[in-house]
């Protein structure tokens, strides 16, 4: 697997990339994200591909993106974190977190923490967080579709 900043060439990817109904309660979609990314030079579409397939997307925002959860300001943010549902159940989510900290030192030289916001109905998803080296420090917010865990990853 390989991780990706994304431009104009993975367009055919972005387009074939399914996500459920169920999926969409707590994501957006990779369209909506790139969209906001074009509009924001601190967001930053990512890819995972995997032998040609792109199997995970999310988003990477810096600055503004990361105050509502964090006060450091060299922490970077997850959002919009998915998984193409016909490649759920393979291992690629936990793949390309396992891969993000090298991925984001390589990237973003003064980064030195990761966060994400996960919903507290989405108990697969902390799992999959907690696995993943994602330590809960305590910290709530709310957020559009109910409350959130904030989790971060030291670098």
């Amino acid at each position: 697997m390989q991780l990706y900043i994304y431009d104009n060439r993975f367009n055919a990817l972005i387009d074939q990339y399914q996500l459920t109904a169920e999926q969409l309660e707590f994501t957006g979609t990779p369209q909506e994200c790139i969209a906001l990314s074009k509009e924001d030079v601190n967001r930053y579409a990512i890819l995972a591909i995997e032998d040609g397939m792109l199997v995970v997307f999310f988003v990477l925002h810096r600055k503004e993106g990361v105050k509502p959860y964090c006060e450091n300001d060299h922490a970077i943010l997850i959002r919009a974190f998915s998984t193409d549902y016909r490649h759920q159940g393979k291992g690629y989510a936990k793949k390309a977190l396992m891969l993000l900290p090298d991925f984001v030192k390589q990237h973003y030289r003064d980064v030195n923490e990761i966060v994400l916001a996960v919903n507290v109905r989405n108990e697969a998803a902390q799992g999959l967080y907690k696995k993943c080296g994602y330590t809960d420090k305590g910290v709530r917010v709310m957020g559009i579709k109910g409350e959130l865990i904030v989790m971060s990853h030291d670098l």
